[in-house]
């Protein structure tokens, strides 16, 4: 628990939360090592990453310090939360720790602290199997220290990066295991069952109490009255703990304790399982996670064939076997700028199940939903039709943009049958006429209509030349939505498939056991601005989400907007939308998010009107060598860098306050030369946000270019090396 006092809070068999003095843990540590039956810490674990016992003479002073008469009186009660089954590992640097304990009720507690200061008070966490009691104790642990992984990243933000971690095991008394992995940016555990113990889980224990009154920054549910059943998409709620609403919110969630500390609660590995929500506690100041029940009994939605529940059985899973459980993790983080780059979700995910990955190829698609397909000056009626599709897959091809998406209504969606087009659409010419011009198509569906269809689906347009499914409105994490997640990657990689999940929940690190995944929605994207309020606030969610929401993987935003308008004069359109802020900010999408697959959102005209914007977008990649985040805080602006080769692309946005930003060059290899080419806000973008200019100019690694940036304004740059130097 270290030197300092804390407060703490213990777990009750009634579901009570009761702050404590942490001073009662020093008080029972030297009783229990005064009979010299205890491992408790007394004093700050060494950064070696294992407890140390210090003899008990040398730690009467600093325990005498703490005493008081009241803890003395006290004492007693903490008895029941901790036990001689204590046991502390610390990441590889020493700068995290974590303690595991023994509790009452059958459940393990926990803790976190890091930086020294305490992020979690003790929590509870738990497997409740049927048939099984809740008699979950502490049998034996082991630690090992300096795991090291080197992981690679097929079209992932960095391309490879290693791990280190130190590695607490834990045996349970009921034959479970618990593993709990410490790096230096963050804490994960998760339970494994060695198949004795049931195949169905009725339950899964996680309170996690959050040291102090920290803000939090919560997306809640969008469905009141079906809280598990949404298209995992809002803005975040931020507020302190103690004034959170119980309402269940999706993950990710971040904690803010101030001075740039702060804690992510994600989750990876999720497989046969389902994900993890959360409720906030105001009182006990604690997140509570929520799994939705085991569907019973399902039905369709008539538009589209879309499946949801109907009704649920008792308990959450069913499980054969031996097996691991999805990996929670606490991603802890110093600085904003490291947030956006944590790699903890797509590291611990499984290993990749996809041999051969060479034909799995990200790049930018033309798209006709966003604008409706929205064409003007053209001799066709624009639609869902053969006209409009090769007017995009023409403009496609002129632009160096390798795919094209037909989205919904290529097939008629009431039917729930993807293996019959519209009469309106000749899609075997469509393949080969786009073919030809070196464009690729992708074809939309629902996630239960592909599942019902699988096998015949990516038989027929895998061997037709389609490239890949954007599968949308799951809209549900339960066991059984997640199987068929697998299901789904699984069929399409056997079939050289890539897939775009959309209406999907938070990634969990799927990417890298199917690498054809190449992104993911669940992010409150430019789609929104078709319909939403005059309330919402994008510029100021742009700079928010890639600093949580991107934690956990790429995002399917949907950039590219080329109506742009400043936040007095923007509204709801559906057919014609605008984005909010400027059309600087708009581009720097493509390079400040992470998105392999990545879409053009307005129609080909504006691009073509647009054509110095529509060439800056395209020679952007949708892959890079290296991400790094330069500068940036959460909710007001973000710089980031990403490195191709010896190119370099830099995107910089702001929320509605105006900014100067000084960018430093200091990155780039001295002694060398380089050309910049800089699109930023023109001078009238505060009340114009179209406007913009493009500005070339020479810079070296001494270079400082100062860089202003209007209300929902942004830049972005690319940086080329000069030949000769």
């Amino acid at each position: 628990m270290g030197k300092n006092l804390h407060f703490g809070r213990f777990y009750c068999c009634f579901g009570h939360f009761f702050k404590v003095f942490s001073q009662l843990y020093f008080i029972f540590a030297l009783l229990k090592n005064w009979r010299g039956d205890s491992d408790i810490p007394i004093l700050p674990s060494p950064p070696d990453g294992t407890s140390e016992k210090t003899p008990l003479h040398n730690k009467i002073p600093t325990i005498m310090k703490s005493l008081t008469i009241g803890t003395i009186l006290l004492a007693g009660l903490l008895s029941p939360v901790m036990n001689a089954r204590d046991v502390t590992v610390a990441s590889p640097s020493g700068n995290i720790t974590v303690t595991v304990a023994d509790g009452p009720d059958g459940n393990i507690f926990f803790s976190v602290a890091a930086e020294g200061q305490q992020l979690l008070l003790p929590s509870p966490i738990g497997m409740e199997f049927e048939g099984s009691g809740k008699a979950q104790k502490i049998k034996s642990s082991k630690v090992t220290k300096n795991i090291k992984e080197e992981v690679n990243a097929p079209f992932y933000r960095n391309p490879r990066f290693s791990t280190l971690s130190n590695l607490l095991s834990i045996r349970l008394d009921d034959g479970n295991n618990i593993a709990f992995r410490v790096f230096d940016d963050g804490v994960a555990y998760r339970f494994s069952t060695d198949g004795k113990s049931g195949g169905i889980i009725n339950n899964e224990t996680a309170i996690y109490n959050v040291a102090g009154d920290p803000e939090v920054y919560l997306p809640h549910s969008t469905n009141p009255k079906k809280p598990e059943a949404m298209a995992f998409q809002n803005f975040y709620t931020v507020t302190p703990m103690s004034g959170a609403s119980p309402l269940l919110a999706f993950l990710p969630v971040t904690v803010d304790y101030g001075n740039g500390l702060k804690m992510t609660l994600m989750e990876s590995d999720l497989e046969a399982y389902p994900g993890m929500f959360v409720e906030a506690d105001s009182t006990a100041k604690s997140l509570k996670g929520v799994f939705a029940k085991y569907p019973s009994s399902t039905d369709f939605y008539p538009w589209r064939k879309q499946e949801y529940v109907t009704g649920t059985e008792s308990y959450i899973a069913k499980s054969e076997g031996k097996r691991d459980f999805p990996w929670r993790i606490f991603a802890i983080t110093t600085d904003d700028t490291q947030m956006p780059v944590n790699n903890l979700v797509y590291a611990l995910a499984s290993p990749s199940r996809v041999g051969d990955t060479s034909w799995i190829k990200p790049g930018m698609s033309a798209w006709e939903w966003w604008n409706d397909w929205g064409l003007r000056n053209v001799p066709f009626k624009a639609g869902i039709n053969n006209d409009t599709y090769k007017y995009f897959i023409d403009f496609a091809a002129d632009n160096g943009i390798e795919y094209v998406v037909l989205d919904e209504g290529w097939y008629d969606p009431k039917s729930g049958d993807m293996l019959t087009t519209i009469p309106e659409i000749d899609l075997p010419m469509l393949v080969e006429y786009a073919a030809k011009k070196g464009v690729g198509l992708w074809l939309w569906t629902v996630f239960n209509v592909l599942d019902s269809q699988l096998e015949e689906a990516c038989s027929k347009y895998s061997g037709m030349g389609i490239k890949g499914f954007k599968v949308d409105f799951l809209d549900r994490d339960d066991q059984t939505a997640v199987e068929m997640t697998y299901r789904i990657a699984d069929a399409t990689a056997k079939n050289n498939l890539m897939l775009d999940l959309h209406g999907f929940y938070k990634p969990t690190g799927l990417n890298r056991t199917y690498p054809n995944i190449v992104n993911f929605e669940s992010v409150f994207g430019m789609e929104e601005m078709k319909w939403s309020d005059p309330s919402v606030d994008m510029p100021e969610y742009d700079v928010t989400f890639p600093f949580i929401r991107m934690m956990c993987g790429p995002v399917d935003f949907t950039p590219g907007a080329m109506r742009n308008a400043s936040r007095s004069d923007w509204k709801a359109m559906y057919s014609n939308p605008f984005s909010q802020g400027t059309r600087a900010h708009q581009i720097a999408n493509y390079i400040v998010q992470d998105s392999p697959f990545t879409m053009l959102a307005d129609n080909p005209v504006s691009y073509m009107e647009n054509k110095e914007c529509t060439d800056f977008i395209t020679a952007i990649p949708t892959v890079f060598g290296k991400t790094t985040v330069l500068d940036g805080k959460m909710g007001e602006y973000i710089v980031t860098l990403r490195q191709t080769d010896d190119c370099w692309f830099a995107g910089g946005q702001t929320d509605w306050n105006p900014r100067d930003y000084e960018l430093d060059f200091s990155f780039l290899p001295a002694a060398k030369n380089f050309k910049v080419t800089l699109l930023k806000d023109g001078v009238n973008a505060a009340k114009q946000a179209q406007d913009y200019e493009v500005e070339t100019f020479e810079v070296n690694s001494g270079t400082k270019k100062l860089i202003h940036m209007a209300p929902g304004g942004g830049f972005a740059l690319r940086i080329d090396p000069l030949f000769p130097n």
